[in-house]
């Protein structure tokens, strides 16, 4: 049996972890083997998350007042809830990654930016992509109109190379006619 210390000390940390993150998922761990359940600890770990898992009790108590509490009002049975302090959805994803290894294991609710969260909202969030190819996405956004400049500068150097002309505006530029265009196609 825990002692009144170590239960407020729980609550304690529950409710800073509850005030730092961003997003807080609840989910369960049963069905999950020891080395399966550290590996997933270490997914969300590198995610900048954390996975806690004690009484229903003091989930309550820590949650009591927030906007959490709803989603923590009629637990039974053995159940986890994962803070995401950084990428909420690469959190969301580890555990909806474990959910298809382990049948057990399943997302149930979240909370997102002080937001209740429905199961749905939650397996959307968890099909995101990660921060890191949301950033990578953008940026070959933004350089692609770059890239196609280089491109098109560099094949007009190539074509004063091959033409054997120091100045772009001395090329040669043959048009083809309708004819050579049809045959081409």
């Amino acid at each position: 049996m825990m002692k009144r210390e170590e239960k407020d000390a729980i609550i304690s940390g529950l409710k800073t972890d509850l005030e730092n993150a961003r997003a807080v998922f609840l989910t369960n761990l049963i069905g999950i083997g020891a080395n399966d359940a550290v590996n997933l600890r270490k997914e969300v770990r590198e995610s900048q998350g954390k996975i806690v898992v004690t009484r229903n009790t003091l989930f309550k108590r820590a949650v009591a007042g927030t906007v959490a509490e709803p989603m923590l009002a009629d637990l039974k049975g053995p159940h986890a809830l994962a803070f995401a302090f950084e990428d909420a959805a690469a959190v969301a994803k580890a555990l909806k990654q474990a959910g298809k290894s382990f049948e057990a294991v399943e997302l149930k609710g979240g909370v997102l930016n002080g937001e209740l969260l429905s199961l749905a909202q939650v397996q959307q969030l968890a099909d995101l992509p990660s921060r890191d190819e949301m950033l990578g996405t953008l940026l070959a956004t933004f350089m692609a109109p770059v890239s196609a400049f280089a491109r098109l500068t560099n094949s007009i150097k190539d074509e004063c190379e091959s033409q054997g002309v120091e100045t772009p505006s001395a090329l040669k530029v043959e048009a083809k006619s309708e004819e050579t265009v049809t045959e081409e196609a």
